[in-house]
């Protein structure tokens, strides 16, 4: 018997956190951080389950609101195996300590504003985590077999399958040796027909189902409507002599953004601008993608052999330092700035955005979903002024959103994906959806699929016999 228990990306977004119990075993499906500002204190509250009472971990991937509450749970007393693919854990590594970094900076600039403007505080101003913390994961970390079925309680097994999401991501399918059932958790799907990545692995068996439902209501643009997008927006702003600032993810989207920049330079589509990756942890995770040829799509890897990097290109620099970041303020002419975080909860993209966001002529350009509640989704829907660094800005920059990057599966694309199953699962459970897109997907998977799907509750325990 399966049961699920629901502590994370029920009726959200983020903070994907699953409970899976078998036989007498507790494991947890991904472990991640909130990151929508309405959800944000669950990060401070204690574990619905006790820590120690967790026997393993097993993370999809290594984005943030999937693996980034690990600190936290292993400070509280968490010290079994994390379970992953050996991409997901070198990039799992390097977005904990970049968030830990991020997290400390924070306090200590939050600290000193409280004490400037002489503003009394109830309680201590303090890191969600320190890299301290983050280090203590490291040696929890356990790389996780593709393809390859293993045992992971008595009775029971996992097979890691490709998702096609981000560089080491995986869908699970644990299986009851004795009923012959299994059950599957897609983590974030990824999508067909990408530059970088092979499709999602698809099963033609699955009886009990967790999907994403992100873009559960919409169809992504196609790729020549987004590289026009891309093109049209860089080369306009060039023309008034402006600044094209992204704030991407550094996992991924930044990678697929700096292929789509070279492909455009390539057929002089775009003029030759200055590219900053202003991104240390962006930076770090581009030389895995180098160390990785083999979770990369054919094409690549035909690349990588003869070592003619799809992430590389002329005019663009990488920079790793302070200063560095800061002297981009100093580039007389159009620059593009490539920035951390995609949603703008932190990092150097702030001090770019209260650089450019007030100059007409400057465009931010968003490349990645912005959830409810991010400063991101507070820019593109359409505000006049937002809070930055402490401070109201006033929006006068152009602001562009681009849709055709998103590295999770659409509706169309989540159809694709069940196409291959024989029969619809008994049981399919909706999560990482705000309530459009979780509602719509429902209904168009019963109308298309005959999938009487559910959309998972918080904290609520379903028992799969």
């Amino acid at each position: 018997m399966f049961s699920i228990t629901f502590l994370g990306a029920a009726e959200n977004v983020t903070g994907s956190r699953h409970l899976l119990q078998l036989g007498d075993k507790k494991f947890l499906i991904d472990c991640g951080i909130y990151q929508e500002r309405d959800f944000l204190s669950r990060n401070w509250e204690d574990f619905p389950v006790e820590p120690e009472s967790i026997d393993a971990v097993f993370l999809t991937h290594a984005h943030l609101d999937h693996c980034g509450f690990l600190p936290r749970l292993v400070k509280s007393g968490f010290n079994g195996p994390v379970y992953a693919t050996a991409p997901t854990i070198e990039i799992a590594k390097i977005a904990l300590l970049d968030a830990a970094k991020l997290y400390q900076e924070d306090a200590e600039k939050k600290r000193m504003r409280h004490l400037l403007s002489g503003r009394k505080v109830d309680h201590p101003v303090v890191p969600l985590y320190t890299q301290d913390d983050a280090y203590n994961v490291f040696e929890l970390f356990r790389e996780i077999p593709c393809n390859q079925e293993f045992e992971v309680a008595d009775g029971y097994s996992l097979t890691c399958h490709n998702a096609g999401h981000i560089l080491g991501s995986a869908i699970f399918e644990f299986q009851n040796k004795t009923t012959g059932k299994n059950l599957v958790f897609t983590g974030d799907l990824g999508r067909p027909n990408r530059p970088l990545l092979p499709e999602p692995e698809r099963l033609s068996k699955i009886d009990y189902l967790v999907m994403e439902s992100t873009y559960g209501d919409r169809v992504h643009e196609s790729d020549e409507i987004t590289y026009k997008t891309v093109a049209s927006t860089i080369t306009e702003t060039a023309e008034k002599s402006g600044n094209i600032v992204v704030p991407s993810f550094a996992i991924e989207r930044t990678q697929e953004l700096l292929y789509c920049l070279k492909k455009l330079l390539s057929e002089d589509r775009i003029p030759h601008l200055m590219t900053f990756i202003d991104s240390p942890m962006a930076i770090k995770v581009t030389e895995v993608f180098k160390r990785y040829p083999e979770f990369l799509r054919e094409s690549l890897k035909k690349m990588a052999k003869e070592n003619n990097s799809p992430f590389e290109m002329e005019l663009l620099q990488p920079t790793e330092t302070v200063e560095q970041s800061k002297s981009i303020n100093h580039v007389k002419g159009s620059v593009i700035i490539i920035a951390g975080s995609g949603m703008c909860t932190g990092g150097r993209i702030k001090h770019h955005l209260v650089t450019n966001i007030s100059r007409p002529e400057s465009t931010i350009m968003f490349v990645g979903y912005q959830a409810t509640g991010t400063l991101g989704r507070e820019i593109i829907s359409g505000k006049k002024q937002v809070r930055i660094l402490g401070e109201y800005r006033q929006v006068n920059a152009n602001i562009v959103q681009v849709n055709g990057f998103s590295s999770h599966a659409d509706q169309n694309e989540i159809l694709w994906w069940l196409e291959f199953l024989e029969r619809p699962p008994i049981n399919t459970f909706l999560v990482h959806g705000e309530q459009p897109a979780i509602m719509k997907l429902k209904d168009v998977l019963m109308e298309r699929k005959s999938i009487n799907a559910n959309i998972a509750e918080y904290q609520t325990t379903v028992g799969l016999e």
